[in-house]
């Protein structure tokens, strides 16, 4: 997943993420353009799932 990708469906994910994973507020999902790596952290240490999991998860939706 690149950023382009991440930027043009954010919404989506975001939603869904939402949904699946309740404890996620929107500032732990607070895209901004550069800082992918901190979001994907922050949804790590929330979620307690690996980026390579989040990605997966991701690409099968």
């Amino acid at each position: 997943m690149n950023s382009t990708e991440i930027k043009g469906n954010w919404n989506e994910i975001k939603g869904k993420l939402k949904q699946k994973y309740a404890d996620l507020t929107d500032d732990d999902l607070l895209y901004e353009e550069g800082k992918e790596d901190e979001m994907f952290g922050k949804i790590q240490q929330k979620i307690g799932k690996t980026k390579d999991e989040i990605t997966k998860w991701y690409s099968e939706l």
